[in-house]
């Protein structure tokens, strides 16, 4: 049986509205987008097999939202709420936030791909656009730590896309997922934890040692984001490089005068 065949009957068979549900599940079991209790953005999310999937992984406790200019058919699920229209206007924007709260999503995913002409490179070019606005709108979404999953097809274009998303996200993965078609040339860029911290990995900035660890490292602070910077003392002013960066303290050593 051809593999389109089998996750199409599977869906049916399930009473996933796509057999698109299978490649989130696939992605989610191996990057771990979801939990309990989370709040989950769906961007493009009509016809609905990935609220379907994420309603599942969050739980009764947790929130999935749908975004997409076309109608979503009612879902019969208490945890899921959808908007029609323009994930990148303003007005939508207000409604998600409104919905997921100040605190905002632990999780942004989308699956949209452009209407295929059939003239690869641009086809290509059209799909990291979409991606690109869904990233940006993931930026202004997600809590300190969350995850972003985003189809792109393959192409000249993706590593510049995959180098912007890296600088916010403490690692990005790209993955294909069995369920995708043999034909295909999608895959899924999955970042992982992002950063909203003031500085990103490699930069030089003057700082101040307000405080020692215990493991000795010395604590700095940069907009109230902690630093940890080695082989310094309390009082010390050092200019330092960053050198790793998490979602809530980052690391730096010393530059030599």
């Amino acid at each position: 049986m051809a593999r389109k065949d089998h996750y199409y009957n599977k869906a049916k068979q399930e009473g996933y509205r796509a057999r698109s549900a299978y490649k989130l599940k696939q992605l989610d079991e191996e990057v771990g987008l979801f939990g309990p209790g989370n709040t989950v953005v769906d961007l493009g999310a009509a016809p609905g097999g990935w609220l379907q999937v994420a309603s599942e992984r969050v739980k009764s406790n947790g929130k999935v939202v749908g975004v997409d200019l076309q109608r979503i058919r009612g879902l019969d699920l208490n945890n899921v709420e959808t908007i029609r229209g323009d994930m990148t206007e303003d007005e939508t924007k207000e409604k998600l936030t409104a919905i997921i709260g100040e605190r905002g999503a632990d999780a942004v995913v989308s699956d949209m791909a452009p209407n295929m002409t059939g003239e690869y490179s641009l086809d290509h070019a059209r799909s990291v656009y979409l991606a690109r606005q869904a990233f940006e709108v993931a930026q202004e979404l997600l809590a300190t730590g969350g995850d972003f999953a985003v189809k792109v097809f393959d192409g000249q274009d993706l590593a510049d896309f995959r180098a912007d998303m890296e600088k916010e996200f403490q690692y990005v993965r790209s993955i294909r997922p069995k369920a995708s078609r043999d034909s295909s040339s999608e895959q899924y860029l999955v970042g992982k934890h992002f950063l909203t911290a003031p500085v990103r990995k490699g930069d030089e900035v003057d700082v101040e040692i307000v405080d020692v660890g215990s493991e000795g490292d010395g604590i700095a602070k940069v907009e109230d984001f902690t630093i940890f910077v080695s082989g310094v003392e309390e009082g010390d002013t050092p200019r330092v490089r960053i050198t790793d960066v998490k979602p809530r303290f980052a690391f730096a050593e010393p530059l030599d005068d």
